[in-house]
């Protein structure tokens, strides 16, 4: 469940989007820079990305509507099996087997299966229970009460067992595992990344951006010139550059990346001379906020244009 604080956090961006994109025709229609504008500081880009493909292929492939059948709902960017199933069962009230972490953590526990609940092996195995405990009705409520048991009573630490309704014959109970089943997630490898940005402004106060590719970091985010090194910049955008002011460093967590971003704010020759890829633009600030852009680098925007740094 989520807590109060990204509650607050995520309702503000959720209010937005559904002002901007009220039916799915309208999500379709927008660009993807209007998409990941209002999705920009939420992080998990991929997301919106995918939100707004699949409006797309909705619009086109399925007459405006979303699909009713979980095969052709998972075949949509974004969604996997369980989550189809899940839109399958509670508009349409048929039984269908769901898979989400609360879920994997129910039936790990209550048939004892040891494992990460992430490995392939263990989620073959959940998803076969899955489908034995269907209900033959009432498929809706089936589907929101064991995502609840999941998330509210039989929760990742301290559940609440004497409250569950299923606590009489719960293995892991009776094994007296209920704190070690299931396994934890295997710890994630955090890569290391240095990178630098340089603010490079054009005589109209317009600063260089860059959209990035469509996948990885920041896919398809606005960002400043990056590399590993000033120099490499420079060669990539044929550029002297004649002043630097080095701003202070920015540590910035991803899922998996640590970054150390160093930025600059630079002056430089041939500024005007700079021919820009279909992939590249001058945006003055006024355009700014109808871009997506990775927070670091909105927030470097806003303290050049807020006078931070001279």
């Amino acid at each position: 469940m989520l807590q109060q604080t990204q509650v607050r956090t995520v309702i503000p961006y959720f209010e937005r989007w559904m002002d901007r994109f009220p039916e799915l025709e309208s999500l379709a229609k927008a660009s993807l820079d209007e998409v990941l504008s209002l999705w920009s500081g939420l992080g998990y880009y991929a997301r919106a990305r995918n939100l707004h493909k699949t409006a797309v292929k909705c619009m086109s492939q399925h007459k405006g509507q979303l699909p009713e059948r979980p095969e052709q709902l998972s075949a949509l960017p974004g969604i996997g099996l369980s989550t189809a199933n899940a839109i399958v069962s509670q508009s349409t009230d048929k039984p269908a087997a769901v898979l989400d972490g609360n879920v994997r953590r129910v039936l790990a526990r209550h048939a004892a299966i040891e494992g990460w609940t992430g490995s392939s092996a263990v989620q073959k195995k959940l998803w076969l229970l899955a489908e034995h405990k269907l209900p033959t009705a009432r498929g809706a409520d089936y589907t929101q009460a064991i995502m609840d048991l999941g998330a509210m009573i039989c929760t990742r630490s301290r559940p609440d067992c004497g409250s569950c309704p299923v606590n009489s014959d719960c293995m892991a109970l009776q094994l007296k595992k209920v704190d070690q089943i299931p396994w934890p997630k295997p710890p994630t490898k955090v890569s290391k990344k240095t990178v630098h940005m340089l603010i490079i402004r054009d005589s109209q106060g317009r600063v260089l951006l860059e959209r990035r590719p469509p996948s990885g970091i920041w896919g398809g985010l606005w960002c400043l010139p990056e590399s590993d090194s000033i120099e490499s910049i420079e060669e990539k955008l044929g550029l002297s550059i004649t002043s630097k002011i080095a701003l202070p460093s920015i540590r910035h967590q991803l899922s998996h990346v640590h970054m150390v971003i160093h930025p600059a704010l630079v002056s430089a020759t041939e500024i005007n001379q700079v021919k820009c890829s279909p992939e590249q633009s001058w945006f003055d600030p006024a355009m700014h906020s109808d871009l997506g852009l990775p927070k670091p680098v909105s927030d470097l925007l806003a303290g050049v244009y807020n006078g931070e740094y001279k």
